[in-house]
């Protein structure tokens, strides 16, 4: 069992403080936006024998496990982070995997250097995640019925947004939803900064079900990302509650703290509320246009007191332990590789003792007990 040293992404949309807290450190001043547990390349867990990919890459069977390495390849198949959201997330989905596959190796056939800025796919492989709440969390998570998204923008009464709520009234669901998604990201930017600050500032006037949006606006004055948010569920998760999202799902997260893991991927596609590539056509090309409830999700008890986020995806599978002070230690052996995270209280994972943010790599097979008083994140695969 490895304790991790994990790198602290300082993206702009991060926290400064949210992290550090959990860390019991001193903020920087920085935003501080992700911390990375894994395998990933772009930022690797570090143990004492090395970084976990080169840990994993020296023996793979004994460390991921006969049927995971059979299932995933030799190859850490999640990747599990803090997320901390000072500010708006860009308004994105991901691929499945065959549009993953195809899209990758149309970059890769026409020379994109795979670390360019304008570069979609950094690899083949799709990315479902799942986003569990430490604090009240904030996002935008799939399309809202056409009628109620009409509803929301025509309270605005910004007159050059009728045209918008015309067209969600007169389509059926999913050809209203793309009809009306393209013309918000293919309007001339000049009159569309207009419309966005008419937008935001009758937003502030009304609050109720449009402050979110007028919360976006500050962060992204003029943009048009702000407009197509209004067609997007807002979902506020209690701590413990979880959002899964899957290909094709358009999304954004608003503020908050949560535990998130997802396929070990990096395929984002934007349309907005960033400064980063922006590939309206691609995103059109990817986006599922249906209407529906978020789904939050609470986790489901098992007798043993472990607490699971049933999803549809066997690359990574998310629960938590909550220990109480004299409990009996929980039994976490299994065949297939795991993350441990402590974000809460004080946690003892075999010899390691953790505290919040703090966590460990075991092997597949190798004895794992938990005990203590807190609560412990357990990121693993089904196979």
């Amino acid at each position: 069992m490895d304790r991790l040293d994990n790198t602290v992404r300082p993206y702009a949309w991060g926290s400064p403080t949210a992290i550090p807290h959990l860390l019991g450190t001193r903020p920087t001043g920085e935003p501080q936006a992700e911390m990375w547990m894994g395998a990933h390349p772009g930022a690797p867990s570090r143990t004492g024998r090395g970084t976990l990919a080169e840990v994993i890459a020296a023996d793979p069977a004994r460390e991921l496990g006969a049927r995971s390495v059979a299932r995933f390849g030799p190859r850490l198949p999640f990747l599990l982070k803090l997320l901390a959201a000072g500010a708006p997330l860009s308004l994105q989905v991901h691929p499945d995997r065959t549009q993953a596959e195809q899209g990758f190796a149309d970059e890769e056939h026409r020379g994109i250097p795979v670390d360019a800025p304008q570069r979609n796919y950094k690899d083949a492989n799709h990315k479902p995640e799942l986003i569990c709440a430490l604090t009240e969390f904030d996002g935008l998570c799939g399309f809202r019925p056409p009628s109620r998204a009409a509803d929301l923008i025509d309270g605005l009464g910004v007159d050059s947004l009728k045209p918008y709520v015309d067209l969600l009234h007169a389509h059926p669901e999913d050809a209203a939803l793309r009809e009306v998604l393209t013309a918000i990201l293919t309007a001339d930017r000049e009159e569309t900064a207009h419309t966005v600050a008419e937008a935001a500032a009758a937003c502030d006037r009304l609050g109720g079900d449009h402050a979110p949006y007028a919360g976006i606006a500050h962060h992204y004055p003029g943009d048009p990302g702000v407009i197509a948010a209004m067609l997007l569920n807002h979902v506020r998760l209690q701590p413990g509650e979880a959002l899964f999202l899957g290909a094709g799902i358009p999304h954004a997260y608003l503020s908050g703290l949560g535990v998130e893991i997802m396929a070990n991927s990096d395929n984002v596609l934007r349309c907005g509320l960033t400064p980063k590539h922006v590939d309206v056509p691609e995103l059109l090309r990817v986006v599922r246009f249906e209407p529906g409830d978020p789904g939050i999700l609470r986790p489901e008890a098992a007798p043993d007191g472990e607490e699971v986020y049933e999803t549809p995806i066997d690359e990574f599978r998310l629960s938590r332990h909550v220990l109480p002070e004299g409990g009996a230690a929980h039994d976490l052996t299994r065949d297939t590789p795991q993350i441990l995270l402590c974000t809460a209280g004080t946690v003892r994972a075999g010899e390691h003792r953790l505290t919040p943010g703090q966590s460990v790599f075991v092997p597949a097979s190798e004895k794992a007990e938990a005990s203590g008083a807190g609560t412990l994140f357990r990121a693993t695969v089904i196979v």
